[in-house]
């Protein structure tokens, strides 16, 4: 859920945080493979697959994606889409079966994430990064805590409490209430993670997680030169990417000429899915259809 705020998300960000991912990936040599059918070069639209994870305790090989998101960039027109993809939405795996998206980094890594969306939602993706919990965390406490005004409450009796913690198994109880309030980042990490209570069920996460995306952007215009080494080491095993550091660089001018009212939100609120259950569990059943043509509004289907 911390990706965009490293790499692209809005890519408005890249503007003031790539400089930062840029040293975290030289410093921590988390650049891996890319299964794209072909680089981004400078000037032509792209699409990121964003992954984010719960990397606790919990997990001893590849975690849980909590967050998924498409992100395409159009240099040429200058629009910016950012796409929700729903934890739960019920899919066929790239490794195999069906099951909740979300198991599909744990399955197999990056590359089955991203040849699952690709497959599901006809679409060609380009790069992808991931990021895991606790980078969030610190990255926002760095820059000394957002501001945010959620439109309604954020109550969960079961929040996960499941970092620095002897049982990664414990719950909490958590409470953001409506209203103009500055965070920090444990309660920036608990509005964007909570599941539980929300009127607008999982899909107002969505809604949150980029609602943070924008208020960070907002906060790091005033991150300098002098704050790299600190920031920097929030990443530290937090952060991998197909995208090397020369590719990230020429996407930076890029994100310079992007501005917020540029960026298109997408969270498939409505007739996209509907509630089900599917091997004991809750889950989403996609409508292919509507979605598919969601989809091609913004994002191209494969060459």
């Amino acid at each position: 859920m911390i990706l965009p705020f490293v790499i692209t998300g809005t890519v408005a960000l890249l503007a003031y945080f790539l400089p930062i991912a840029v040293v975290a990936l030289k410093q921590t040599g988390q650049q891996v493979a890319s299964n794209a059918t072909q680089p981004i070069t400078a000037g032509s639209p792209f699409t990121i697959l964003l992954l984010g994870s719960d990397n606790d305790a919990k997990f001893q090989g590849n975690p849980l994606t909590q967050t998924m998101m498409l992100v395409r960039v159009n240099p040429q027109t200058k629009q910016v889409t950012m796409f929700s993809i729903p934890r739960d939405l019920y899919v066929h795996l790239s490794t195999g079966g069906y099951g909740k998206i979300d198991e599909a980094y744990e399955l197999g890594g990056p590359t089955a994430a991203v040849q699952t969306v690709e497959n599901d939602f006809d679409v060609q993706i380009d790069d992808w990064a991931w990021i895991g919990l606790t980078g969030l965390v610190k990255l926002v406490d760095t820059v000394g805590g957002i501001d945010i005004s959620p439109t309604n409450a954020v109550l969960d009796d079961q929040y996960p409490n499941d970092i620095d913690t002897a049982n990664p198994y414990s719950t909490s109880r958590v409470a953001v209430l409506p209203g103009g309030q500055h965070l920090g980042g444990t309660q920036v990490l608990e509005y964007v993670r909570s599941r539980h209570d929300d009127i607008r069920e999982d899909f107002g996460r969505s809604f949150r997680q980029q609602q943070v995306l924008i208020a960070l952007r907002a906060k790091a215009r005033y991150v300098n030169v002098a704050d790299l080494p600190t920031l920097v080491s929030s990443f530290q095993g937090e952060f991998k990417t197909s995208m090397g550091v020369e590719q990230m660089r020429e996407l930076l001018p890029v994100a310079e000429k992007i501005q917020p009212g540029a960026i298109n939100q997408v969270v498939l609120v409505g007739n996209y899915t509907s509630d089900g259950y599917a091997g004991g569990e809750e889950v989403l059943f996609p409508n292919w259809g509507l979605i598919q043509q969601k989809v091609h509004q913004s994002f191209p289907a494969p060459q």
